[in-house]
């Protein structure tokens, strides 16, 4: 009988051992999303071909300095009204141009080199160029130009960096 007991006791333990241990697995996962990444979609054309459309993207939730080059993610709540996935091309005190007929953009009057770049910026919209980017801002523009809603537009214009939800860390296979 005791035998019986100390099996039975034994089978239980390793149950509760296995249960919490899933548990604490799920609240780890729970944490880790809700406060250091997230999980986003790209929606749109405007990071082609960086981005495609559908795209899953892993971001860094995490306070952070944005850094020029990298690809950010704008929160909803900017004046343009919905989320937006763009790199930042210039940050607080830049003056930033573009001469739209050879498709070249410049920051600080060096013009930048952008590989990353679907094609030359020939699309103005509707803020007038040079612009200086003001403290707590950064200007953002899509890889895809000519069909990217981004700081050229005033609907959008420069974000305040308290809007940026965080920085692209890895795109995620399907």
């Amino acid at each position: 009988m005791r035998d019986r007991f100390n099996r039975q006791f034994k089978r239980n333990r390793d149950l509760l051992e296995w249960f919490e241990a899933i548990v604490l697995a799920i609240v780890a996962v729970a944490l880790v999303f809700t406060f250091g990444v997230r999980m986003i979609r790209v929606d749109g054309h405007s990071m082609v071909p960086t981005l495609q459309d559908g795209e899953r993207l892993l971001i860094s939730s995490l306070p952070y300095t944005p850094q020029y080059g990298d690809i950010v993610i704008i929160d909803e709540y900017t004046s343009y009204g919905k989320p937006l996935v763009k790199r930042v091309i210039g940050m607080a005190g830049d003056t930033i141009d573009i001469d739209f007929e050879n498709g070249i953009v410049y920051r600080n009057g060096s013009a930048l080199y952008e590989p990353y770049t679907a094609e030359p910026t020939y699309l103005q919209e509707t803020v007038t160029f040079p612009v200086t980017v003001p403290e707590g801002c950064i200007f953002v523009m899509g890889d895809n130009r000519n069909n990217s809603t981004d700081s050229r537009s005033a609907s959008v214009g420069f974000i305040d960096t308290r809007d940026v939800l965080g920085r692209v860390i890895m795109q995620v296979p399907l």
